[in-house]
């Protein structure tokens, strides 16, 4: 009887440590990580974070969010909307998407959110303020990040 309790604690006890392991390698391949934006001259109250990884596919995976980013139309000269870019690290620009802003159910405080998936490696994020947000060409820079590296 203590001969089968033993084995069966040793049984479980090498199930566990394989479910550990498994658990860890995924919290490795899966890794993302969270790059904050610089404090705004333009919009000083403007917070937020980017979280960047890198998926199965080698595509990256972004998702941003931002508090108290004003209304666009808010900026001088005003502004129709905020567009998302990106610098890769072959020194291109792309325009990765406009921000939606609302606000919450039990608070006023505007957040502003993207999710979007790339084939390009991000290096950079940074937020314009638009005139036109089918633009071309970033105008003027609200809100970015310090360079970064993804893995």
């Amino acid at each position: 009887m203590i001969q089968k309790t033993i084995e069966l604690n040793i049984g479980l006890k090498n199930k566990f440590s394989g479910v550990l392991v498994i658990i860890m390698l995924l919290s490795i391949t899966s890794c993302s990580q969270k790059i904050p934006f610089l404090t705004s001259s333009v919009v000083p109250s403007a917070e937020g974070v980017v979280t960047v990884k890198s998926d199965d596919n080698k595509n990256y995976i972004i998702d941003l969010s931002v508090m108290r980013l004003a209304d666009p139309t808010r900026l001088t000269p005003s502004k129709v909307g905020y567009i998302v870019w990106m610098e890769t690290e072959n020194n291109r620009v792309k325009n990765i998407g406009q921000l939606k802003t609302s606000t919450g159910f039990m608070s006023k405080t505007l957040t502003s959110s993207l999710a979007t998936v790339t084939p390009f490696k991000p290096i950079e994020i940074f937020i314009t303020g638009e005139e036109d947000v089918a633009t071309l060409h970033p105008g003027l820079v609200v809100l970015k990040t310090g360079t970064f590296s993804v893995k």
